[in-house]
């Protein structure tokens, strides 16, 4: 299967734009162009961008990106540090986790004082 970039961005769920940043970026090094120049995207690249766009959600730099980009390019032997940079930003994904998770206690704490702040007013006002 080889499809445009048009319907590789449909695919994906991005825009054809936020495509071709990626490969000005250097994320995409992998694309053939067809005899007009048009990028063709085949079942890897897909899978490969919907791994950049899960990575772009829990906030990787595109340094990082490039970086796992440049060590594919020089083979298996490579593989290890590329499981490093994803063990580091695993970690810092937890960490952010841990975070988000404190702050859904705090903000649970504060709906249920509003909540009750609600019922006492509420009572009040039947009284």
């Amino acid at each position: 299967m080889e499809i445009h970039i048009k319907e590789a961005a449909e695919k994906i769920g991005l825009p054809t734009h936020t495509l071709r940043y990626y490969e000005q970026e250097g994320l995409l090094p992998f694309i053939k162009r067809d005899g007009n120049g048009n990028r063709i995207f085949d079942e890897a690249d897909l899978l490969w961008l919907e791994l950049i766009v899960c990575l772009r959600k829990t906030d990787i730099p595109l340094s990082e990106l490039r970086a796992i980009v440049e060590l594919t390019k020089e083979g298996d032997s490579t593989a290890s540090q590329r499981k490093q940079i994803f063990e580091k930003h695993k970690e810092k994904m937890m960490e952010k986790q841990r975070d988000l998770d404190n702050a859904f206690i705090k903000i649970d704490s504060k709906i249920e004082f509003y909540d009750e702040l609600e019922k006492k007013y509420h009572k009040e006002k039947l009284n």
